[in-house]
């Protein structure tokens, strides 16, 4: 039996054909508009046909998705498809839209004595974060998931010598930037359209992902020079 490697090529009408469930807009002609921005390299037939092999029929796959859930353009396509690390940002920007979502519901809920329990923290370190905003309780004195997770990262921070007061400093700069983000995104997640707050949402999740992969960027260039 011939495994996925192994299968016999496809004419650009079966690609079509299998990506239209999942990408209503995937087209023959858009197909070959992609080709012609050199995001594609089918292998052609002595006639000119051109066919498809399953590593083609997925980089049109990544490609689309990118288009349709990143909003993203075909230079930064190409930059993402060719570049170094393209799986691994992939995957963390699909992680942060999940993250985004999981927060956004939040369901679980807990005590401030069993988010002690679970993270091991001691009370003093707990008040001192929670008297500098970092972590904050609900309406009904409970705390969120990513509170919990917030409390967990604070405390690998600490391993390094970054105690509350260090991680104030880090809060400041990025109640600095959620200013910045509101002033962007406050019409879209204000907005009296369910499908236009969800469009923010994204935008939200997008911006958050690139911020945070631009603060990486510069601490480790600042720290190294």
């Amino acid at each position: 039996m011939a495994t996925r490697s192994e299968e016999k090529p496809l004419t650009i009408g079966a690609v079509c054909k299998e990506l239209k469930s999942e990408f209503d807009d995937v087209s023959i002609s858009k197909i070959r508009y992609l080709e012609e921005q050199k995001l594609l390299n089918p292998l052609r037939t002595q006639g000119g046909y051109r066919l498809y092999r399953r590593e083609d029929i997925e980089r049109l796959r990544t490609i689309l998705q990118l288009q349709r859930d990143e909003f993203l353009p075909l230079k930064v396509i190409r930059q993402e498809i060719e570049g170094s690390g393209t799986v691994a940002r992939s995957r963390e920007r699909k992680a942060r839209r999940s993250m985004r979502t999981e927060v956004a519901v939040d369901a679980r809920r807990v005590d401030r004595s069993e988010l002690l329990r679970e993270t091991g923290l001691d009370d003093v370190a707990f008040a001192e974060l929670q008297s500098y905003g970092i972590v904050t309780a609900d309406e009904d004195g409970l705390y969120g998931e990513s509170e919990v997770e917030i409390v967990k990262i604070c405390q690998r921070m600490a391993e390094f010598g970054l105690g509350p007061r260090h991680v104030r400093q880090l809060y400041t700069g990025v109640q600095r930037v959620a200013g910045l983000l509101d002033q962007v995104l406050a019409p879209a997640l204000r907005s009296r359209n369910a499908e236009r707050r969800e469009q923010g949402l994204d935008e939200l999740a997008q911006l958050a992902g690139l911020s945070a992969e631009l603060t990486e960027r510069l601490l480790v260039r600042d720290v190294k020079t």
